[in-house]
């Protein structure tokens, strides 16, 4: 990966080739600010070793090797000399970071030209024992069938992303209680495609530090990132502790908090998934589902699935406002904490799709149903915002669209009862879902597999909440929270 870095941090004053959006996004790459380095760099804990051994995979113009080598120079690690090797597949960079590393006195650094995966991932390169390890790798998916994937699977390591893929070999390369530093995205700590990587990484070394920005715009501003990025010290071989947690705004750092919590509250013990809980703020873990929220959806026979109208794919089916032969298209924008307003004429979405041979398999009858937006920004007050669809909003008509940015809650592909579609939507919008959600949810998307992995109250309870939800014209927050504690204790 190609960084970006403050030239003064660096032992050679001279400016950095610029590199073109569009190739980074060819090599899946994304810029480290120069200060953020700098916070990676400091994230290494003291060392008695007299040679360090670093890694630093995807180097680019090498802002985390300086960043590294500059708190050496200026002594914090006692280290008497440093063997870097540095990985750059970019040509047009690896002269500028030949020359970077060659400004350190006692520093015996090799760049290496090529695929870090396929060259880590050959027998001859196995094993090199790295003692520090700094990390921004690229972020790309591999196909299942790709020479990377084959490549991978050949050393034991499975999973989905080149990211994972770099963090996984150099756990494998490194040296017993090597330490890894690494920025990457939070997206590795739930969901199913990375359960064979946690369980790789948990079952190698000791997660040692978690750091979390607040924002998720503002720490890789210059890129337009989109996903929620972590940084994280592993340690290999080492035996488990707790946790440190630190969270800021933004990369500068400026409102730094740090806080210490049990493994137990990061990866709870007894779930077989291994998803990685990172709190937000210290005290948040005493934010948690009722010990009675335990049932699955398959316990309440319910179903969630995504929104199936793809309106791109229908656009010649769409229509901005109902006309003959023609049922009503939900999008999020229908659905308000008040109830469902349709037409929505102020909108710029379609209000209805036509309804022939060619939608009709993409249609549900119309009836009660509880829907959760599949999408928010991260900086938004709620990230699960669940809404009641109320038939009585549209008329006769006798099937619904449902547009594909909503998971929508059902009963085999129909309604729900109603007081069981009001239940559900309370549930999901009290503060002790969302809390629950953020903690293990590294992505502004809520996708209809996060959902399906929650608890739930029993059938009873929910329908008891809808009861009460139905009874009130306007529920504070407050309200709901203390109602969902009183039927779930």
């Amino acid at each position: 990966m190609h960084q970006q870095f403050d030239i003064a941090g660096c032992a050679h004053s001279e400016t950095p080739p610029r590199v073109a959006r569009s190739q980074r996004a060819e090599f899946g790459q994304f810029m480290t600010p120069a200060n953020i380095a700098r916070f990676m760099a400091e994230l290494f804990p003291p060392s008695a070793l007299s040679i360090c051994r670093l890694l630093d995979a995807g180097a680019g113009m090498g802002a985390l090797s300086c960043a590294f080598l500059d708190r050496w120079a200026v002594g914090g690690f006692g280290f008497k000399n440093v063997r870097v090797t540095a990985y750059e597949i970019d040509d047009a960079l690896r002269g500028h970071l030949t020359r970077r590393l060659a400004g350190y006195d006692k520093v015996k650094a090799e760049v290496v030209g090529g695929d870090f995966i396929l060259l880590a991932g050959a027998e001859s390169q196995q094993n090199r024992d790295y003692t520090h390890v700094i990390l921004n790798p690229p972020y790309r998916k591999i196909g299942s069938q790709s020479v990377h994937r084959r490549a991978l699977r050949r050393t034991g390591i499975e999973t989905v992303n080149l990211y994972s893929a770099f963090v996984a070999l150099a756990v494998m390369q490194a040296a017993p209680d090597g330490q890894i530093v690494a920025i990457v995205p939070r997206s590795f700590c739930n969901g199913p495609y990375y359960r064979a990587f946690r369980d790789f990484i948990l079952a190698r070394a000791a997660l040692r530090h978690m750091h979390l920005f607040g924002s998720r715009s503002k720490a890789f501003k210059d890129d337009d990132v989109l996903q929620e990025n972590i940084i994280i010290r592993l340690e290999r071989g080492g035996q488990q502790g707790a946790v440190t947690v630190s969270t800021s705004t933004d990369g500068s750092f400026s409102d730094l908090s740090v806080h210490k919590y049990p493994f137990e509250q990061i990866v709870f013990p007894d779930d077989p998934e291994r998803f990685i809980h990172v709190p937000a703020q210290h005290g948040e873990e005493v934010i948690g589902l009722p010990p009675a929220v335990r049932c699955t959806l398959a316990d309440l026979g319910i179903q969630v699935s995504t929104g199936p109208v793809v309106d791109f794919r229908l656009k010649e089916h769409l229509r901005d406002m109902p006309e003959a032969d023609t049922v009503p298209l939900i999008y999020p924008c229908h659905l308000r904490a008040a109830g469902t307003v349709w037409p929505a004429s102020s909108q710029k979405k379609p209000n209805a799709i036509l309804r022939n041979g060619a939608t009709e398999k993409w249609l549900y009858p119309n009836g009660f149903y509880c829907a959760v937006r599949r999408f928010s920004a991260k900086e938004e007050k709620r990230r699960v915002a669940a809404s009641v669809v109320d038939p009585a909003a549209f008329g006769s008509h006798a099937m619904l669209g449902f547009e594909n940015h909503l998971n929508l809650f059902h009963e085999n592909r129909g309604g729900l009862p109603e007081l069981l579609a009001r239940g559900l939507a309370a549930f999901l919008n009290t503060a002790a879902v969302d809390a629950h959600f953020r903690r293990f949810s590294g992505h502004t998307q809520v996708n209809a597999t996060d959902l399906r992995r929650m608890k739930y109250p029993s059938r009873e309870v929910l329908i008891k909440l809808g009861r009460w939800a139905k009874q009130h014209s306007e529920i504070t927050q407050a309200m709901l929270d203390e109602q969902l504690g009183t039927l779930a204790a």
